[in-house]
């Protein structure tokens, strides 16, 4: 009997429509009625078929056959029966066996799909037959789909950024950076920076740079009177009444710009030597000299120490969050265009690169098989209780409907193989009674 607190079958356990079930439901009751007159017509044959056997001896045969038919037909019916309810109603052992053993049923399912169809190798090898990556290229270079991706990632940023404010993580992240910072020798790495910027003289520009300033600092009107007059206060006053501290300046910066000129036109100039001594110099010191080491290291924890730079941080994530909330929210977010035209851009490379998708596949399957692996027991165990859950009378019609006329075939199997038993026994019989 089933229990008014189970819950009916899934939905899709019981999706035919109403007139596939009748019609299921029709041919169950023609096979149902097909097989019962057939076993009473075997009945009927017996019956006849032994009373005329007196006068006509070749009826034992027919009474034979009929009578194992019969039998085996009677036989069948109750294994049918047995299997769904109890036959007649009878509380007789081992018999409406579903009903009965539902839980046990459950249970062996479960473990029989845990066993069998989520084993790794199984699940391995299907998954392997799927290409994720080809899918997910096709996804992302679809440009409709992709701005759909960009639109859900841009909804998706400002909670993420209010999120990290919130767990403090932003805090963390500016501790861990000042901390990775604090461990970075300055002076090597300053000097391998200066190497790279040695190489092949290119620090020759920066001296060209400087000798550009100091040319246009001689052509400045302003600068050259600030100039004149600090002649003036050091020349004796004598000197000054020859105009001296005017032809002194112009003599300085006549000599000045000449130099500067023959250095901007000279690329092996001694001063261009001396620059280069001076530059080389400076970095082998911040190489090897652990005074400069020390030097370095001061600065870097002093700069590092200062308040101002915390706070610039705060400013720099501040500035940057308003951004990008900001533009996230306007009809035409530089943002989410350039999102779409990454998302599309990389399902792009990745049609186009079979090695990267072999490696996304691959990791599809380690993944997957992992997840299933894990979590296959816990299938089995969902699988077990939901089929203990089911309606046992809803069950139980519903594996009549979809399989009782085929089993109602093996009562038709049963009189036939019956009969041709008691056919075979009776010869058997006659013929050693005949010797």
């Amino acid at each position: 009997m089933s229990s008014p607190q189970s819950p009916a079958l899934p939905a899709a356990m019981t999706a035919p429509g109403k007139a596939s079930d009748a019609e299921k439901i029709a041919a169950l009751r023609r096979t149902k009625f097909l097989a019962t007159g057939a076993l009473a017509l075997c009945v009927v044959v017996f019956a006849l078929a032994k009373s005329l056997q007196g006068r006509w001896p070749w009826l034992g045969f027919v009474a034979a056959f009929a009578e194992a038919a019969t039998i085996g037909g009677i036989a069948d019916w109750y294994a049918v029966v047995a299997l769904f309810k109890r036959p007649l109603g009878l509380p007789i052992p081992h018999t409406a066996i579903i009903p009965s053993n539902q839980h046990r049923i459950a249970d062996n399912l479960g473990r029989f799909i845990e066993s069998n169809f989520l084993a790794s190798e199984p699940v391995r090898r299907k998954l392997k037959e799927v290409d994720f990556a080809a899918l997910v290229a096709d996804w992302l270079s679809d440009r409709h789909r992709a701005e759909g991706l960009s639109r859900f990632v841009g909804r998706l940023v400002p909670k993420m950024l209010q999120a990290i404010e919130d767990t403090g993580l932003r805090e963390f992240a500016t501790r861990r950076m000042i901390e990775r910072v604090g461990k970075v020798e300055v002076a090597p790495l300053a000097a391998e920076l200066l190497s790279a910027f040695t190489e092949d003289r290119r620090h020759q520009r920066l001296f060209d740079e400087l000798i550009k300033s100091i040319g246009a600092f001689l052509s400045d009107e302003k600068a050259l009177a600030v100039l004149r007059e600090k002649i003036r206060e050091e020349l004796p006053s004598v000197f000054n009444l020859f105009r001296a501290d005017a032809y002194l300046l112009k003599r300085i910066v006549s000599s000045a710009a000449t130099l500067l000129e023959e250095v901007r036109a000279d690329p092996e100039h001694p001063l261009r030597g001396e620059f280069d001594a001076f530059v080389y110099g400076f970095v082998e010191k911040l190489r090897h000299s652990p005074e400069y080491a020390r030097r370095a290291e001061q600065l870097k924890r002093n700069f590092l120490a200062r308040p101002e730079l915390r706070g610039l941080a705060r400013d720099v994530w501040a500035s940057m969050r308003g951004f990008v909330e900001q533009d996230v929210a306007s009809a035409d977010s530089k943002t989410r265009k350039h999102l779409t035209n990454l998302f599309v851009e990389i399902g792009q490379n990745l049609a186009r690169d079979p090695q990267i998708r072999a490696d996304m596949n691959e990791g599809f399957v380690v993944a997957l098989t992992s997840f299933v692996e894990n979590q296959k027991s816990g299938v089995s165990t969902f699988v077990a209780d939901q089929v203990k859950g089911w309606d046992l009378g809803q069950l139980t019609r519903l594996m009549e409907i979809n399989i009782g006329r085929d089993l109602q075939y093996i009562r038709f199997n049963g009189m036939l193989i019956g009969g041709l038993a008691g056919l075979a026994l009776y010869s058997v019989e006659l013929l050693l009674l005949a010797n």
